[in-house]
């Protein structure tokens, strides 16, 4: 969004607040401009959306500095969340599964998702109860830590379920 300043606010009439907050009124930008030049500010557009638009006097450079410095705090504030994937198969033996559900469990206790992936190829497609089975049992391990966002869902060749962490 593109903040207009000065001489870019082109309106008919604004609605003008000075340094201390107090309205001035409605007025021609051009008259605005002149008081803000008399006591050393600028003419800031702060709500272009309402009609008259608001512009406020200020100093132009310290109202930049401190709309950064909040996205700056927020930014610092929020929390990525990563969806990590992890690829099963129906034929999995147990100490792969074993490795699979750690990883599984390691992603989780960092914080982030995890989309699990039971993939079917060719003949496997006939046991599809087989794949539903380790996925439920995956859930089930995971319980204690985690739980599923939805209800595990087929796609294609696939059936998944994304995992989330407890709060």
């Amino acid at each position: 969004m593109r903040i207009r300043v000065n001489e870019r606010i082109r309106i008919p009439q604004i609605r003008v607040i000075d340094e201390n907050g107090e309205q001035l009124g409605i007025m021609r930008p051009q008259q605005a401009l002149e008081i803000a030049k008399e006591r050393g500010y600028d003419l800031v557009e702060v709500a272009p959306n309402v009609s008259p638009p608001v512009c406020r006097i200020m100093d132009y450079s310290r109202y930049k500095y401190e709309q950064e410095k909040k996205e700056r705090e927020a930014k610092k504030n929020q929390k990525i969340i990563h969806i990590k994937e992890i690829k099963l198969s129906p034929v999995i033996e147990e100490h792969d599964y074993q490795v699979k559900l750690n990883h599984a469990k390691g992603f989780i206790e960092k914080g982030d998702k995890v989309r699990v992936v039971m993939l079917f190829r060719g003949r496997q497609m006939a046991h599809l109860d087989m794949g539903r089975a380790i996925i439920d049992k995956m859930i089930s391990d995971t319980a204690d830590i985690a739980e599923p966002e939805e209800a595990p869902k087929r796609e294609g060749i696939a059936i998944s379920v994304v995992i989330k962490p407890k709060k």
